[in-house]
């Protein structure tokens, strides 16, 4: 391994809606453009990648990456303001700010979660995502990355390694996806998104136990360590691992 790749320091964070909003921020379909708006925004805010209190892109930048009219993104985010999910400032320093607070886990919650998301489907969604996750870590170890990639892949396990318990949902869901954008493949990444999406409910309603934290930061460790040495095997069986884990832990919960 480099030297320059030593994972003990704890440089400072992406700006939000950089990289990972980038990919996540894909155009829509004609046909829909105003509803397929609120979905790609609604799914950024939900899964993490622009949390609560920070800047969704500019107006201009988010159009073009949506490839919508600016009046469609306009009526799109008008509405999730009265929904409650941003808000619009003035200003110097105004913009769209994200408002939406992820709900505290609640008794109950996860078998909600589990119905919501249909009966059987709980297995399929598992599956669906460890084989992306899987091939997405041995894919990024195989690619040659540039210093930019590197650094950015420890900027977030450095995050994942320190954020509060209250943010290390949505700091999990950036480092997976920053794995997926190592790829090269945005397809890759907008189904990751996806699949994590369609398990998002079930994961939020896991309380956040320390014991489990410290186990995965064990994992995420040795997935960004294979990576950056470019072991395949290693990263894909590191990847495995951690989501079987978290796999373990949602059908404990279930009892």
């Amino acid at each position: 391994m480099d030297p320059d790749d030593t994972l003990g320091a704890r440089p400072e964070p992406e700006a939000a809606g950089g990289l990972l909003g980038s990919a996540a921020f894909r155009p829509v379909r004609a046909g829909n453009a105003f509803e397929e708006t609120v979905e790609r925004v609604l799914q950024v805010i939900k899964l993490g990648l622009v949390a609560h209190g920070e800047r969704l892109p500019s107006e201009r930048d988010l159009a073009g990456r949506l490839n919508v009219s600016r009046d469609t993104l306009r009526e799109a985010l008008h509405s999730l303001q009265r929904a409650g999910y941003v808000e619009s400032r003035r200003g110097r320093y105004g913009g769209t700010f994200v408002t939406y607070r992820q709900p505290a886990p609640q008794p109950g919650a996860l078998r909600k979660a589990v119905q919501g998301l249909g009966s059987g489907d709980l297995e399929d969604a598992l599956t669906y995502r460890l084989v992306l996750e899987t091939g997405a870590a041995e894919a990024a170890a195989r690619r040659t990355l540039s210093d930019s990639q590197r650094s950015g892949l420890r900027r977030h396990l450095a995050d994942l390694e320190s954020v509060p318990a209250d943010r290390y949902r949505q700091s999990d869901t950036r480092f997976h996806l920053a794995v997926a954008e190592l790829t090269g493949s945005p397809s890759l990444v907008a189904s990751l998104a996806e699949a994590r999406l369609r398990l998002n409910d079930l994961l939020d309603a896991i309380p956040i136990l320390e014991r489990n934290i410290d186990h995965s930061a064990v994992q995420h460790r040795a997935m960004a360590e294979a990576i950056l040495a470019g072991d395949a095997e290693a990263a894909r069986r590191a990847t495995e691992e951690h989501l079987e884990a978290t796999a373990a832990l949602l059908r404990g919960f279930l009892g």
